[in-house]
């Protein structure tokens, strides 16, 4: 679980939190305005109106004449018609706050998670940040949109109808004033309750969308496996434990809303019986009374409506820590100011500014221990790559082979020393000119959805049409592309799920070949191609790596024996490095694990 995420977010409603909203609502404070006034008119006409009321009683009602009706009528429809007016107005406003102001945290949250480093990603599961990106985000803004636009017309009708109650009759206007502090304490005491059960909601609903989403992509090996049932049962304890955390804050609510519907209620019934006395002595007019009535039970709904939004808005607060605790993830690797300045960043680079890569590189005294780790990978270790060399790493799995290619990428960083690319700290360079140098073909290749000639264009943007297709006729990637249907233009479906293994693995081959980079690294890239496939590019991964300094993961040990160089790995640690026949002659470890695989392998051909 990521450390963002073990957070119990337990902190009290603060203001401070409240103002990490500020950069992306100040671009819209116009808005913001526009939402204000119109709600400010909405609001003092609803004041207003309760006084039609009161002056057609007095007038026309108990003066028993229709005198003066037209122009009365005629005014009472312009209030009607600028009140609907105002609230399209704000409508509008408050649609265009929840629109944009959700667009741009989900771009920044977005474009954040392009600077985290690859550390973040392997210990933190999609579904978590699908909950911040998508479900907290909208949440806010909606939130903010709306619910402040309730707050906003409620605040402005209580303050005017307490203000016309008061010209009204003081005296009764003091009995409904009397509920504000009671609605105040009533608040202080739910608030803190109902936030920490709904902080616990927004937790648990982001663990089910990481289930969701395990359960979605993991289908199929869930069903080879036939733990549907155990997938079920998990999934059922997590939206139990939701339900059971959600049910304790509607409780809470419950319990909270109708005391303020009480208070209201209870207020209104004096109104009605102090002011019936209040008439039957004449020192009250009806016609106030009447509009006195109207303004008690008025004030009722927007009342319990800030009550019932404020404690949203107190569970809101869980979404933007959530959010901002996201925003506040740095990233592990990171360019200094003074690179950023001259070469620019991953969004602004500098390419002008780039030095051509040769291709030469150094450990010098490095030692590395993972983040998360307690002993040293690496202690001291110095190794010289000349530019065009090849490497070959080899080990048995989980022996530790990605480090090394690791830290040549700066995927991480050295612990302590140096990692130098042509005779500089690489430090001292950005990650994106190192990055763009570096053509890179993994196990298990990534596709993004889209055809295959988008997919290999993604090795260089600015590619024709005629450069892709030869980019894969150099791997036999055209040949993927002559199998379906729609040729290049085929849609290879999410992930790439529309093709093989070994497919993807020729289209990704494809992809670092367009991108001509002057580094290549190859982890264990030929493992999920057929023998027939993996022989159609050997010759052509031969050629690929002529004067470019390469990283071979490799697993088949009968693929890296034209090598420079073996790095032989065990434990985490670097036990014997040479050629292929001089490791032999050693006869070590490297000369065990060459000569049991070749039997194996043997025995597999007997057998076949």
């Amino acid at each position: 679980m990521p450390a963002f995420d073990e957070q119990d977010y337990t902190k009290s409603f603060q203001w401070g939190i409240w103002k990490r909203l500020m950069p992306v609502m100040r671009p819209y404070r116009r808005d913001f305005a526009g939402m204000f006034a119109f709600n400010l008119i909405t609001a003092a006409i609803d004041v207003v109106l309760p006084l039609f009321q009161r002056y057609a009683i007095s007038n026309y009602i108990e003066a028993g004449t229709l005198s003066g009706l037209l122009p009365y009528t005629l005014c009472y429809f312009g209030v009607i018609l600028l009140q609907a007016l105002s609230v399209v107005a704000f409508a509008r406003n408050s649609m265009k706050i929840e629109m944009c102001a959700g667009r741009d945290m989900r771009a920044n949250l977005f474009t954040h998670l392009q600077t985290l480093s690859f550390s973040f990603y392997n210990v933190t599961p999609v579904g978590y940040l699908l909950s911040r990106v998508m479900s907290d985000t909208s949440r806010i803004a909606s939130m903010v949109a709306w619910n402040l636009t309730d707050i906003l017309w409620a605040m402005f009708y209580v303050l005017g109808t307490f203000a016309a109650m008061l010209l009204l009759n003081w005296k009764l206007a003091l009995v409904v004033i009397v509920i504000v502090p009671v609605i105040a304490v009533l608040t202080g005491y739910f608030q803190n309750r109902i936030l920490h059960w709904n902080r616990r909601v927004r937790k648990l609903n982001s663990r089910i969308t990481g289930a969701f989403n395990e359960g979605i992509t993991g289908a199929k090996t869930s069903k080879t496996l036939g733990i549907e049932e155990q997938n079920t049962a998990s999934f059922r304890a997590l939206t139990k434990e939701m339900h059971d955390c959600g049910i304790r804050a509607a409780r809470l609510n419950a319990v909270y809303i109708p005391l303020v519907l009480f208070c209201s209620t209870a207020a209104v019934a004096i109104v009605l019986l102090r002011g019936g006395y209040m008439v039957q002595e004449q020192v009250l007019q009806i016609a106030t009374l009447s509009a006195f009535t109207t303004y008690a039970v008025g004030i009722f709904e927007p009342i319990q409506m800030t009550a019932a939004n404020i404690a949203e808005f107190i569970s809101l607060q869980a979404s933007i820590e959530r959010v901002t605790g996201l925003l506040d993830e740095k990233p592990q690797i990171a360019d200094t100011p003074e690179v950023i300045a001259r070469y620019g960043d991953a969004f602004h680079p500098k390419r002008e500014n780039w030095e051509p890569l040769r291709g030469d590189i150094e450990f010098r005294d490095v030692t590395f221990r993972y983040p998360d780790g307690g002993e040293n990978v690496l202690s001291h270790f110095s190794l010289k790559i000349p530019a065009g060399t090849t490497v070959a790493i080899v080990g048995e799995t989980g022996a530790g082979k990605s480090t090394l290619v690791n830290l040549a990428c700066r995927f991480f960083e050295p612990t302590s020393g140096q990692i130098l690319i042509d005779g500089r700290d690489y430090r001292e360079r950005s990650q994106l000119w190192l990055h763009s140098n570096i053509g890179y073909v993994l196990q298990n290749p990534h596709l993004f959805s889209g055809t295959i000639r988008e997919n290999i264009r993604y090795g260089r943007l600015d590619a024709t049409d005629a450069e892709v297709e030869a980019a894969a006729r150099t791997v036999s990637a055209d040949q993927v592309a002559a199998k379906l249907e729609k040729g290049w233009d085929s849609d290879v479906g999410e992930g790439g799920d529309r093709l093989s293994t070994g497919e993807k693995q020729l289209i990704s081959f494809a992809r670092a070949v367009l991108a001509d980079p002057r580094i290549f690294v190859l982890d264990e890239a030929t493992s999920s191609i057929d023998t027939q496939t993996e022989q159609l590019i050997q010759n052509a991964i031969d050629h690929l790596l002529r004067d470019r300094t390469s990283f071979l993961i490799a697993h088949r040990l009968s693929t890296i024996r034209k090598a420079d160089l073996i790095l032989v790995v065990r434990d985490g640690r670097i036990v014997e490095q040479g050629r292929h026949l001089e490791l032999l002659q050693k006869g070590g470890y490297y000369h065990d694990l060459y000569t049991r695989q070749f039997a194996e392998e043997s025995a597999a051909r007997i057998l076949k």
